[in-house]
């Protein structure tokens, strides 16, 4: 459970980088919350994160801290995000996560980099890199990751991806390929087509999988996105082997539904190929009450492996309160609740704390668009 929490709030950093050019005004906040596994079976811990925006450099530090055994709490951890704007095509991300030694001292384990270029004609260039430090603590690129993303014609993107890894000779190799196309067929629909294939370390190419579908979205936001995945059989054919069909809907005073059914035919605890069968339903709902309060509350359920003829049951819960306080100062509430084998639904994890963050304080009553924007 400590891990999955601390991966929850650690990741996202580079997807989630932001930018500001040279004119934008300096932009500082801090969050700070405490979290606890209330099942007993990891020690409590608490964040600390600072950001802060200057002249087209964005900063974010995360730093956690875990209680010893003698009650104390003793550095665990810290995540050190960077975005710079090069210039007016070319922003740098640079990702860090350090450990930390019996005695506090850090030592970095990862580094993330990653550069994207605009180019003339929409077309779009990034180069990702992860490094992690060998023996001697002398960072080695592990994994390298291109995509080349060009419109090819009004309304249609090609999008191409070959992810690297190291090949044990002190050199990195192709292992994935990833060609994505999408193609805007009118106003509301889009159509999208993913495929993947794996090396097979001779110069060969398999292909692994295909994802297909549509999304829709209409003028009131409403919106539709179906996904077929396809994969190859024994026989080397391909057949569909999961469907998601997810939906999303706002209504009046600035509240939004969100829906994922996903249809699979690996059903847990059922042997054989019995077709497309519901196994996961996750729903989330956010919405702001008129004094401010910022509620989302997210739920999963899933077929029952002991049962799976019984249908869906509740497997977990997360609820997350953001309060306006003085000084705009938000305090922040993330309750998880986890169904237990008898089927009972229990809390185990709280994580409380505080924030100054702008986005996730300020108080929008008027706008239709208002959303929950809470940040670690």
């Amino acid at each position: 459970m400590l891990l999955l929490m601390m991966l929850v709030l650690m990741s996202g950093g580079m997807a989630r980088s932001q930018t500001t050019s040279d004119s934008s005004p300096n932009i500082s906040w801090t969050s700070t919350s405490q979290q606890s596994d209330t099942a007993g079976a990891a020690n409590p811990t608490r964040t600390r994160t600072t950001h802060s925006e200057t002249n087209g450099r964005t900063v974010d530090r995360t730093s956690v801290e875990r209680m010893g055994p003698d009650g104390r709490y003793v550095p665990y951890s810290d995540v050190e995000r960077e975005s710079v704007k090069v210039n007016e095509t070319t922003t740098r991300n640079i990702e860090r996560t350090f450990g930390r030694g019996p005695d506090g001292q850090r030592t970095l384990i990862q580094e993330r980099q990653e550069e994207l270029r605009e180019l003339p004609g929409g077309e779009q260039k990034a180069v990702r890199t992860t490094s992690n430090p060998d023996g001697d603590g002398r960072l080695q690129v592990v994994q390298r990751e291109t995509t080349d993303s060009r419109q090819v014609s009004p309304g249609v993107r090609e999008t191409k991806t070959t992810i690297s890894s190291a090949d044990g000779s002190g050199g990195l190799s192709p292992t994935v390929q990833v060609e994505e196309h999408t193609r805007q067929t009118d106003k509301a629909t889009t159509e999208f087509r993913k495929s993947t294939s794996l090396s097979d370390g001779a110069g060969h190419w398999t292909l692994s999988e295909i994802r297909e579908g549509t999304t829709k979205r209409d003028a009131s936001g409403t919106g539709t996105k179906e996904e077929r995945v396809l994969r190859p059989g024994s026989d080397g054919k391909l057949a569909l082997v999961e469907r998601t069909v997810s939906k999303e809907a706002k209504a009046a005073g600035g509240e939004s539904r969100e829906t994922t059914e996903t249809y699979s035919t690996d059903v847990p605890g059922m042997a054989g190929d019995n077709g497309l069968q519901l196994v996961r339903r996750e729903s989330t709902v956010q919405g702001r009450s008129s004094s401010g309060v910022q509620t989302t509350k997210r739920t999963v359920e899933r077929t029952n492996p002991g049962d799976p003829g019984a249908g869906l049951h509740l497997s977990q819960e997360a609820i997350d309160i953001v309060r306006p306080g003085a000084s705009g100062v938000a305090r922040r509430e993330s309750t998880i609740r986890a169904s237990d084998a008898n089927g009972s639904t229990n809390t185990v994890w709280v994580d409380l704390g505080n924030t100054d963050n702008p986005p996730a304080v300020t108080v929008d009553t008027g706008s239709k668009k208002s959303e929950v924007k809470s940040q670690k």
